[in-house]
C-alpha cells in the first residue's frame, strides 16, 4: 500500500507545496490528496511559474494525478472552483460528499471575533468557524451543493481501492505539527489537529495504510500569528540574514527564528516520521543554491545535515535548494525510499 504522507514539523510555512510538487512531478503518483482548509497557502514554483495555492493539491503539476478533497477537509467554494478553472483541473478534481463547505457567513463571523483576530491572530477566512458548526453538526457538506455535483466521488472508497492494487497515492497535509488543536501552542493554534494521524483521519484511511511520512522543516523556523517562537529574531534581523517571508494567504510578514532541535525532534517523534524534507537550505548555505545532488553542497552545509539526522533520529531524504522545484536534491532511493509499484 504505498501512501506517501507529507506534513509540517514546525508552524506551517515549511515549504510542503514545493515538497509535494516535487514529489508528484518525479514520482507519477496515482493520486494526489490534500487534507486540511483554506487557511493554509502553499506555494508552489514549477518549472519558472508561480502558484499560490488555497485548495488544490500542490501535486497538480503532474497531469495524469487524480486530485482528492479529503472528507475531512474544509472548502470555500468560490476559492477552490476558481483556482481549479485558472489551473485547468476541473476535470481530474474529486471532493468527498461530506467535506465541509465555508459560507460567508462563517468568514463574517470569524472577522468580527476580537479574540481570534487581535488575540490569536487567526487568518480569518472562516475555517475556525465552519468547524464550529461542524462540531455541532448543522454544517452544510459538499453534498448540498449543486455546482459541486460534478465533482462529488467517495473518495475514501477510491482510495481504498488505489491503495489495494498497489497505487502510489501522495497526501499533502497542512499547517504544521506546533499548530496543532491538541499538541501545539494552545490557544494559539489552529481549529484542527495537523499530525499524520489526523490526516490519515481526514481521508478515511488508517495507520498502517502509511508507507513512508516525510516531515517536513524549513532550514530556519517561521510562524504567523500570535504565540510563542523560541528565539524569534527582530524584522531587521530577518531581512538581513534574507529570511524575511510572508504569507501565501494573509501576506502578513512572518516571525523568524532559527532552526530549533527540540520542536523538530518532538514532531519527528509524534508523527513517526520515515525522512525528513529539508527547505530553503540556500537561505543558510548560499553556495548551495539549486545544488542537485549531495555532492554538489558544500561541505558545512552536508555537516549541517548530517547534524540533523543524528540528532532527530531520521535521514534527510529530500533537501530544497532553491524555490523551483527541479532545484531539490532527492536521497529516497539511496534510503530505499522510492515507492513499490
Amino acid at each position: 500500500m504505498p501512501l506517501h504522507l507529507v506534513v509540517g514539523g514546525f508552524f506551517g510555512d515549511e515549504g510542503k507545496g514545493k515538497i509535494v510538487a516535487y514529489l508528484a512531478a518525479s514520482q507519477r503518483p496515482w493520486a494526489v490528496a490534500r487534507t486540511g482548509a483554506t487557511n493554509a497557502g502553499h506555494t508552489v514554483v514549477h518549472r519558472g511559474r508561480v502558484y499560490k495555492l488555497r485548495a488544490v493539491p500542490s501535486g497538480f503539476v503532474h497531469p495524469g494525478a487524480r486530485l482528492y478533497i479529503a472528507r475531512g477537509a474544509l472548502v470555500d467554494l468560490e476559492v477552490l472552483l476558481s483556482e481549479a478553472r485558472a489551473l485547468g483541473v476541473l476535470d481530474r478534481l474529486r471532493v468527498d460528499p461530506q467535506t465541509g463547505v465555508i459560507t460567508a457567513e462563517h468568514v463574517a463571523r470569524e472577522r468580527g471575533d476580537q479574540h481570534l483576530m487581535k488575540g490569536i491572530g487567526s487568518t480569518g477566512t472562516g475555517v475556525g468557524a465552519a468547524m464550529v458548526d461542524r462540531v455541532l453538526r448543522r454544517l452544510r457538506l459538499a453534498r448540498d451543493y449543486p455546482e459541486l455535483k460534478s465533482l462529488l466521488a467517495d473518495t475514501q472508497a477510491e482510495l481504498f481501492e488505489a491503495l489495494d492494487a498497489g497505487r502510489l497515492v501522495l497526501v499533502e497535509a497542512s499547517q504544521g505539527y506546533w499548530l496543532s488543536l491538541y499538541h501545539g501552542t494552545y490557544p494559539y493554534v489552529t481549529s484542527r489537529d495537523t499530525t499524520a494521524a489526523a490526516a490519515l483521519s481526514e481521508l478515511g484511511l488508517g495507520p498502517r495504510d502509511a508507507w513512508r511520512i516525510t516531515v517536513v522543516f524549513k532550514a530556519y523556523v517561521t510562524r504567523v500569528g500570535g504565540g510563542p517562537l523560541p528565539g524569534e529574531l527582530p524584522h531587521e534581523k530577518a531581512l538581513e540574514l534574507g529570511w524575511a517571508e510572508y504569507g501565501t494567504v494573509t501576506g502578513r510578514p512572518r516571525r523568524v527564528a532559527p532552526f530549533n532541535m527540540e520542536l523538530a525532534w518532538r514532531a519527528v517523534r509524534a508523527n513517526t516520521a520515515t525522512d525528513i524534507a529539508v527547505t530553503k537550505l540556500d537561505k543558510l548555505f548560499p553556495e548551495a543554491r539549486c545544488a542537485r545532488s549531495w555532492g554538489q553542497l558544500p561541505r558545512e552545509a552536508r555537516a549541517w545535515l548530517e547534524e540533523l539526522e543524528h540528532k532527530l533520529g531520521a535521514p534527510v531524504s529530500l533537501v530544497g535548494t532553491g524555490e523551483d522545484t527541479a532545484c531539490t536534491i532527492d536521497r529516497s532511493g539511496e534510503l530505499g525510499l522510492h515507492p513499490r509499484r
